[in-house]
């Protein structure tokens, strides 16, 4: 080849690289566009989700073929973005919106506490229910009517259509794993591969828990505008609902006993050794021998049988409450638990006196009753048993309970915690004298 021709033929190559260069440029600036224009379009329409979507910083990502977000970025594929948007003028802003009611909902945090398939899945109906139930133009897409379709069907099965709600329901209901991919391809709208990493990211699950709360806040005035965000509304309040530290709240339950064990915070050993240094192995001070301690002696557990508290669900609290129990060390030594089986009268008392017979009874216990709910009983029975002198230190009773029944019209002489497993949007009044704790029955079972 002559000087002249390799020449030419290396400037030739050099500018294809540069179209390659300038076309990969161009696709990029298009797709940066896009995703400002899908952003705009957001605000526009949902004024309140400026702070939010501030939050989420756009970067593009070779190779992700796809949109994804780890509540910090909004991840999406250049190529991806052009290719959908020529399908379908409104797919990016559904794809942006969809991942902003992700991290709104806090879906990416804690995401390992799940079946991630299940989870996955009722994360993306949850946010496009709530998409197709707002009704805006600019974020429906061609196909809608074929969601829609399901998203019927599933109402009629699941009260409130929140992301723990269908978790739930579909632990008990396994799909198929042809109706699964048809789900997936209908409702999943961007990936979830960063979600396992959430829980490092600079912007915390608190930091969008506020977020979250200033969009329930700001959303009143549209929604008595509009009408239309029920599902918003109920999305809202169970992210922001008050978390309840069972673990803390059971240390009402302790009283102070005497603990055979050194006290630490009231020995020097420097003194100690140093007498067994230099006068024969005579000490010059003895370490304390008792310390008081918070420790749980006598307590009772009632557990409302009636219908609408289920076994799984129990054994679950249960043994939540032993372990958080046991991990703090607040179980004496010596113990005396009774676990009392209530509906509209008490159909069983378990005494427990160690680890081992509470061990016993959560994998072999039978459940009784599945009638109406009348909580006097379990309050006289207890009553009783102090006046026999069955307890030595009684502290309070824990009722495990749905809370609907006929409460004493007096307070008793201990203290009661009323723990509700949140099944709807119903909250029954309980006594002033009563302490309220709802827990949500899938954090229940997961972290027992």
């Amino acid at each position: 080849m002559t000087g002249s021709r390799c020449m030419g033929h290396l400037l030739f190559l050099r500018r294809k690289g540069d179209m390659i260069i300038n076309k990969e440029d161009q696709i990029r600036q298009k797709a940066s566009q896009l995703i400002r224009l899908s952003s705009d379009t957001v605000i526009v329409n949902m004024r309140f989700m400026d702070v939010a979507l501030s939050r989420l910083t756009p970067e593009h990502k070779d190779g992700l073929f796809g949109t994804a977000t780890d509540g910090e970025h909004f991840f999406y594929d250049s190529s991806f973005i052009l290719k959908q948007y020529l399908g379908d003028e409104n797919a990016v802003t559904r794809m942006l919106f969809h991942s902003l009611l992700h991290c709104i909902f806090n879906h990416s945090f804690n995401y390992d506490k799940y079946e991630d398939e299940i989870y996955d899945l009722s994360c993306d109906i949850a946010v496009e229910n709530i998409i197709m139930e707002l009704e805006v133009p600019s974020f429906s897409l061609h196909d809608d009517n074929l969601r829609k379709q399901l998203l019927r069907g599933l109402n009629k099965e699941v009260k409130s259509l929140t992301a723990g709600n269908l978790y739930r329901y579909f632990l008990v209901n396994p799909l198929s794993k042809i109706d699964k991919l048809k789900m997936t391809e209908l409702f999943a709208q961007d990936r979830h591969i960063y979600w396992r990493k959430a829980d490092d990211y600079e912007i915390s699950e608190a930091a969008w828990k506020k977020i979250s709360e200033r969009i329930k806040t700001d959303l009143g005035t549209f929604s008595r505008a509009s009408g239309r965000s029920e599902s918003l509304i109920k999305n809202l309040v169970d992210t922001t609902k008050k978390k309840y530290d069972y673990k803390r709240l059971l240390e009402q339950f302790c009283v102070m006993g005497e603990e055979l064990t050194v006290n630490d915070e009231e020995f020097d050993y420097i003194y100690y050794t140093y007498g067994l240094d230099h006068y024969g192995n005579m000490p010059l001070i003895e370490p304390l021998e008792f310390k008081d301690e918070k420790k749980v002696h006598d307590f009772a557990i009632v557990i409302d049988t009636s219908a609408s508290c289920m076994g799984a669900t129990v054994r679950s609290f249960l043994k939540k409450t032993y372990d958080i129990l046991k991990c703090s060390e607040s179980l004496s030594r010596k113990i005396n638990v009774h676990i009392i089986q209530c509906d509209s009268e008490v159909r069983s008392d378990t005494k427990i006196t160690g680890e081992k017979e509470f061990d016993e009874f959560i994998a072999k216990g039978k459940l009784t009753g599945y009638g109406g709910t009348d909580f006097r009983p379990a309050f006289d029975h207890i009553d009783s048993q102090i006046a026999e002198g069955e307890y030595e230190n009684f502290k309070g009773l824990i009722y495990f309970t749905d809370g609907y029944g006929i409460y004493p019209g007096k307070a008793p002489d201990y203290d009661c915690m009323f723990v509700f497993v949140k099944r709807d949007e119903l909250k029954p009044e309980v006594p002033w004298w009563g302490i309220r704790v709802e827990l949500n029955e899938d954090d229940i079972i997961r972290e027992a």
